[in-house]
């Protein structure tokens, strides 16, 4: 059974994207298009900055904390398909400035991460579903609902990551990423994906 994140909030004014601080890169829910075209900018910048925070943890050292990252990295690039898929059927041009990513420490670059993704799942992910179903836009509704879903599983990984650093230094740890919608999780028992159905066989593996 296909399972969708709950609990669906009304409109917002403004809300930070990604783990972006500046007031400057805050967001407003517009028409679907408009956010559609913002999440594929977010998720297009949040897969290179989990790149290049992913680089900065085998810097240090935190060989799973790299393997997460990785996945995560992977997983946005999935939802930035998707949502470029669904700006394309409303025909208009995926448009994305990719920026230069603030790399700190790993543990600084955890609680960014962190950030970030509560931002998507509990306040602009909501509002952007809202306003898909509104529009009567069910692809983009999908994929909004599909990278909300993800992200909460990010949220809970980065969480873990951040209050276990230590014990993140050594390897083993894996992550499998559903190919079809981006569902990131370390249950390597699992049969098919929670949020789109499709067969662990189609998942990649981060380790």
């Amino acid at each position: 059974m296909r399972i969708w994140m709950s609990g669906i909030i009304g409109m917002v004014a403004c809300v930070g994207f990604s783990g972006v601080a500046n007031s400057a890169d805050a967001v407003k829910a517009g028409t679907t298009l408009d956010n559609l075209q913002t999440a594929y900018n977010g998720e297009s910048n949040a897969k290179a900055r989990y790149e290049a925070f992913a680089a900065k943890a085998d810097e240090e050292g935190y060989k799973s904390v790299v393997a997460l990252f990785k996945a995560a990295a992977a997983a946005e690039g999935i939802h930035a398909t998707k949502h470029a898929a669904a700006i394309k059927q409303l025909g208009a041009e995926p448009k994305a400035t990719i920026e230069k990513s603030d790399v700190k420490s790993t543990k600084e670059n955890l609680e960014t991460a962190l950030k970030g993704e509560n931002a998507e799942k509990s306040t602009m992910y909501p509002a952007f579903v809202t306003q898909a179903v509104v529009d009567k836009n069910v692809a983009a509704e999908m994929s909004f609902k599909g990278a909300m879903a993800a992200e909460v599983e990010h949220a809970k990984l980065f969480k873990k990551a951040a209050k276990e650093l230590d014990s993140w230094k050594a390897p083993g740890k894996v992550f499998i990423v559903c190919q079809v919608c981006g569902f990131t999780t370390m249950d390597l028992k699992l049969k098919k994906c929670p949020v789109c159905d499709t067969p662990r066989s189609k998942f990649d593996a981060f380790k």
